[in-house]
């Protein structure tokens, strides 16, 4: 649990603390190009959870659930935000592992502010690899549908889709997952996130099931804490008073 989430610079100050994570076997199937041109921050990983109390601040802000998943599907809105620094960075993703586990298989949306002006950049992660970033338009306002599906026999799929923009993109991978945690979050290596009056996230299901039904617990991230779970939907908002932000 208390595996580095940092720039991959980093990676070697921390390796001390860092769990040892499942060897990645290279998977075909990516049916877009990691762009470079979309983001010029060094490659970052957004792995595993650090912190391990419930409630504490940490560097996922959402909903994570323990026990045995083979599948996450959920959606959400991406806000329009402030750039405070050119060192803010932070994407809401869904996956499975890394709360717990060496392992992590996720998708999201990245909000890169290194050049002072937010860009936006869709990427898949089979941790320890680095991020692949997908070659297709994304904007504020966007919605976004993510899943991730352990098949069996270390095969998974990862899909994500940007209703708006009208694009889709699906890669197949082999690798070793624990499947040992379910995640709704928002999350900043960095530690330093943007600025945003609010992140909707809905339809979050995990194993055919509605989020609720795995009994979550909910995390705060960077000052932006979970509005309450109500049928695989929440929001996160500035602020860590869960109970004063139910929608």
């Amino acid at each position: 649990m208390y595996s580095p989430t940092f720039l991959a610079a980093r990676r070697g100050r921390l390796a001390a603390a860092a769990l040892a994570c499942a060897a990645l076997t290279a998977g075909a199937g990516v049916t877009g190009a990691p762009s470079a041109a979309a983001h010029s921050r060094t490659p970052v990983s957004f792995g595993h959870h650090r912190h391990v109390k419930s409630f504490q601040d940490s560097n996922w802000g959402g909903y994570v659930a323990t026990g045995s998943f083979t599948s996450i599907s959920g959606s959400w809105t991406e806000p329009q935000v402030t750039c405070n620094t050119s060192n803010d960075l932070y994407a809401p993703w869904v996956g499975i592992d890394g709360y717990g586990s060496s392992s992590v298989e996720q998708t999201g949306v990245q909000t890169d502010c290194s050049s002072g002006s937010p860009v936006y950049s869709a990427w898949y992660e089979m941790y320890p690899a680095q991020p692949v970033y997908w070659n297709d338009p994304v904007s504020a306002g966007d919605s976004f549908t993510g899943s991730v599906v352990d098949n069996g026999g270390g095969n998974y799929t990862i899909t994500l889709t940007d209703n708006i923009a009208g694009w889709t993109e699906n890669t197949q991978q082999q690798y070793n997952g624990q499947d040992a945690s379910a995640e709704a979050v928002i999350e900043s290596p960095t530690s330093s996130y943007p600025s945003f009056s609010e992140q909707d996230f809905s339809n979050v299901t995990v194993n055919g099931q509605v989020f609720d039904a795995s009994n979550p617990q909910t995390l705060t991230s960077g000052g932006y804490g979970p509005t309450a779970l109500s049928n695989g939907s929440f929001a996160m908002v500035p602020g860590a008073g869960f109970a004063a932000h139910k929608k």
